[in-house]
């Protein structure tokens, strides 16, 4: 079979998007663009369909679905219908778990899927189901969501509604009276009985690991404008990925977040800095790796049994910009054993040999050529010393932070001058800021950006807003109080 068809065919097999070479090896699957899932819990009646209801129409320019827990109720039997009023609603068990973590893995991955539809009054799942098709947003709603760690997993912010018991167990009589036929001594029976001891024991200590609280549901405007700030934030990120094909974005979780709110803080101590930065790096390093081209490879293991794997690309080096592109280098050491790196200095015209500011507006820095131009003539390639094969080699280029992307887009010219291809330019940074993704990627579509954490923007002096300060001074301990707390690059 030619190497191409073989290409073909296992890339058939790969869930991520997948793409053959010219020569015939395989690059890398780019990862899939992943939604922004949210996980609302809170007791019954808390007002959690309220505040979704909210966001939702805050969020109406964008795609948003909803998922309901309760449509994964389990179906009762005829045996314990008779019995229904001694059966628990509010317990864990009572939820089909597996399908509900079925059907989010398939919208996470772009697939649309049929939802339960559940009879409140019957007790059982019709056999219609709704199709729910894939979104940006993905709301999970429900009084156990964040109970079950594997559910919590799938979530990028996590919202419990707290609501005093008084105000549900109204509202719960209210609701079960009206829409379920239910009468009054019933209901407050199965509360007495079930509903309070499982908030008791289930739903209110699942508190501890919602990202934003909410006290009084769909009362609190205040609350619900700043998450749906922060959800705009995120989704920022996502719609630059979808702008750009070659921006990657490394899949959050807690402990990428934990990383960043430490090397963030200007509290923080030198040691912990370096600590947790190199923690960071290595990922989008790992990340990086990833993106190479790869042939198929068969192995034989210890037990004589016949292993086909792939085998990277060998001719690859990296290229630090001098100062804190450095920082990565360790990192890169790590991953590609006797990897060569190479060193280029860019330095701008200002009097304390740190790069000048844009003086042009960001939104001029963005779209417009001539402001392209006009600030790149105000840096300079002061050194380089590169390996004298380049041309021939997959070139890492490192630098921590990306910001209005002026030195990127002088190191990356001066590579594409030694020879080497623009598919070949993997450049890695721990932050970036939109205004410098837009420039990097609007000029030089065939590289790969890789990044764990894309930024709110620039301010007026051009520097990273959250950002992390001075990187190379923080993390070379070099720092003062002027230089810790600005970025720019």
């Amino acid at each position: 079979m030619a190497k191409s068809e073989t290409s073909k065919k296992f890339c058939n097999g790969v869930r991520d998007r997948c793409s053959v070479s010219e020569n015939g090896s395989r690059l890398a699957p780019a990862p899939l663009k992943q939604p922004f899932v949210i996980g609302v819990a809170g007791g019954t009646a808390s007002g959690k369909t309220t505040v979704c209801d909210m966001i939702m129409s805050q969020l109406h320019d964008q795609r948003v679905v909803l998922v309901n827990q309760d449509s994964f109720y389990h179906s009762l039997g005829d045996e314990r219908l008779k019995k229904v009023h001694e059966y628990n609603f509010d317990h864990p068990d009572a939820f089909n778990t597996e399908l509900l973590l079925s059907c989010m893995e398939k919208l996470r991955c772009g697939q649309p899927v049929g939802i339960p539809t559940y009879d409140f009054k019957s007790h059982k799942s019709t056999e219609s189901a709704s199709q729910v098709n894939p979104a940006d947003v993905i709301i999970l709603e429900g009084i156990l969501v964040l109970h079950d760690s594997k559910v919590r997993d799938l979530m990028n912010m996590k919202i419990f509604v707290d609501t005093d018991a008084d105000v549900r167990l109204s509202r719960r009589i209210q609701r079960d009276t009206v829409e379920r036929g239910r009468n009054i001594q019933n209901v407050l029976e199965q509360y007495t009985k079930f509903v309070k001891p499982s908030f008791d024991e289930f739903i209110q200590p699942s508190m501890k690991y919602a990202d934003i609280i909410i006290p009084r549901g769909g009362d609190n405007g205040v609350a619900i404008d700043l998450i749906v700030q922060h959800i705009r934030t995120k989704l920022g990120q996502h719609d630059l990925c979808k702008i750009y094909q070659n921006l990657f974005v490394i899949f959050s979780t807690f402990q990428i977040r934990g990383m960043h709110t430490l090397v963030r803080d200007v509290n923080t101590t030198k040691h912990d800095f370096v600590f947790y930065a190199d923690r960071l790096i290595r990922l989008v390093v790992e990340h990086g790796l990833g993106h190479l081209p790869f042939t198929e490879k068969q192995i034989t293991t210890p037990t004589g049994s016949v292993y086909t794997g792939v085998d990277f690309s060998k001719r690859l080096c990296g290229v630090s910009v001098i100062r804190s592109g450095e920082s990565m280098e360790n990192a890169l050491r790590a991953c590609c054993k006797g990897i060569k790196i190479g060193k280029i200095l860019i330095h701008g015209e200002g009097n304390d040999g740190r790069q000048v500011p844009n003086p042009l507006s960001p939104s001029e820095n963005i779209f417009s050529s001539t402001a392209l131009i006009s600030v790149t003539l105000f840096l300079q390639l002061i050194y380089e010393k590169l390996p004298k094969d380049i041309a021939s080699r997959h070139v890492f280029l490192l630098d921590p932070v990306l910001a209005s992307g002026n030195s990127a887009m002088k190191a990356i010219s001066m590579l594409l001058s030694k020879g080497v291809p623009e598919s070949n330019i993997i450049f890695l940074n721990l932050i970036a800021a939109p205004q410098g993704i837009h420039t990097v990627c609007k000029r030089f579509p065939m590289i790969k950006l890789v990044t764990s954490e894309i930024d709110e923007s620039l301010n007026d002096d051009m520097h990273v807003i959250p950002g992390m300060g001075e990187f190379a001074d923080r993390y070379f301990g070099t720092c003062n109080n002027h230089t810790c707390t600005q970025t720019r690059r």
